[in-house]
């Protein structure tokens, strides 16, 4: 007959060999706490959110006629105009043409008045 004590340090193991899994256990624990804190602070406090996409749009320019005509092809989702750097014309819809001289930049506008330049030196 067999000793009930040999069988259960064969089950649980040691005094010692029992402390390792509650020490990595709450070590764990920890760090998922803090990381979830982390993230539920970054959402509360609106991280980023101050940061806004550059602004997006398709032109074809014609680089054969002088002043270039540039016509607008696409609108990104928050571009208001496309414009030229030396002023002048601009698009605010698909098909629109306006005209930019040699050396300028056509620029993508957004509504709050941030550029973005979409082609530079043409």
């Amino acid at each position: 007959m067999t000793d009930g004590k040999a069988i259960q340090r064969k089950l649980v193991g040691t005094a010692d060999e029992r402390a390792v899994s509650p020490v990595v256990g709450v070590i764990l624990m920890v760090a998922i706490t803090v990381i979830l804190a982390a993230v539920i602070a970054a959402f509360l406090m609106d991280v980023g959110e101050n940061q806004r996409a550059p602004g997006r749009a398709g032109v074809t320019i014609n680089e054969s006629a002088s002043p270039h005509e540039v016509t607008l092809t696409s609108l990104g989702d928050n571009t208001d105009t496309v414009t030229c750097s030396a002023g002048g014309g601009q698009a605010s819809s698909v098909g629109d043409t306006f005209d930019c001289p040699d050396g300028e930049s056509v620029i993508a506008v957004t509504g709050d008045g941030s550029e973005t330049v979409i082609r530079s030196d043409i």
